[in-house]
């Protein structure tokens, strides 16, 4: 059962991350998506850097501790900041938030079959509804004329590396506080998309719209600001399946918000799903019988 800072956390972190997916949409007619997350990641981590350093925080990162950092932040920033952009590209951004909400999905196998978790009535639940979820979008998208099956590829690739990376941050053990550990993993990744755009997309034009700049303002300050220091925070303090699972309306949030930032219409399978993710929520939050 979440209270108190947890779960006033995780309200905001919804809100926050639910409206962050058609942001991203919206941004995309405008700029690449590489290019999108390197600018938005590495504004956000020097934005928290000299914040936290301005407050006298120890921000620094001891060379014992490179190695670990590195290995957190493949999969917790690299790998889901990449393959969901590359879904979001593909899908509406509300049936993308709704497929890489799956990532409870994968965290309960992952814990269960390689982390020797013990596998409760709880996750099955809810790794029953969000797997209805993603069956619902998946079987929509294949038979629609303009679908795009690949998405579907790139967000469950994006979910499993969130997944796995969750897991990782509960069992790694750092002397290096949450708020260093965050900026380290994204300034890390965001010298990764710099390296690898100019590869694989156009420079930019930086002749942006007025909507645009304040879409690249909330991924810098909100987005990869003040959201991920929360969700870190989370991350390490509880079991890997709470914090999955009771982050699942997020996509609600998203898939609400499109109508009125990208203009997306939600079919049926789209509230189907979402209600199948309120579920899946319901699983996670629950408190369970005290033992006679």
């Amino acid at each position: 059962m979440l209270r108190g800072a947890a779960l006033a956390g995780l309200v905001g972190l919804t809100l926050a991350w639910g409206l962050n997916w058609p942001l991203m949409k919206f941004s995309l007619r405008e700029l690449s998506p590489l290019y999108f997350r390197a600018v938005t990641m590495s504004g956000g981590a020097l934005l928290l850097l000299a914040w936290f350093s301005a407050r006298g925080r120890d921000m620094r990162l001891p060379r014992s501790a490179w190695l670990p950092v590195v290995l957190l932040a493949l999969p917790n920033v690299l790998g889901w900041h990449l393959f969901s952009i590359l879904g979001v590209q593909e899908l509406a951004s509300g049936r993308a938030a709704i497929l890489g909400f799956t990532m409870p999905i994968w965290t309960a196998l992952l814990a269960v079959l390689f982390f020797g978790e013990r596998l409760t009535a709880r996750v099955v639940i809810g790794a029953a509804c969000a797997a209805i979820a993603i069956a619902l979008l998946v079987a929509q998208e294949l038979v629609a004329l303009a679908g795009r099956p690949l998405g579907i590829v790139w967000m469950q690739i994006a979910a499993a590396s969130w997944a796995l990376g969750t897991i990782l941050m509960r069992r790694t053990p750092l002397a290096l506080s949450t708020l260093a550990l965050t900026v380290w993993m994204m300034l890390l990744s965001s010298i990764a998309f710099w390296l690898i755009a100019p590869f694989v997309e156009p420079w930019p034009s930086w002749q942006f719209s007025a909507p645009m700049w304040a879409a690249l303002a909330w991924g810098v300050v909100v987005n990869y600001g003040i959201a991920q220091v929360v969700w870190f925070g989370l991350a390490r303090a509880l079991p890997p399946t709470a914090s999955a699972f009771s982050i699942m309306a997020v996509p609600l949030v998203g898939t609400v918000s499109a109508i009125a930032i990208v203009g997306e219409v939600p079919r049926w399978q789209d509230w189907v799903a979402a209600l199948f993710v309120i579920l899946a929520i319901a699983s996670a939050l629950l408190r369970r019988p005290a033992s006679s």
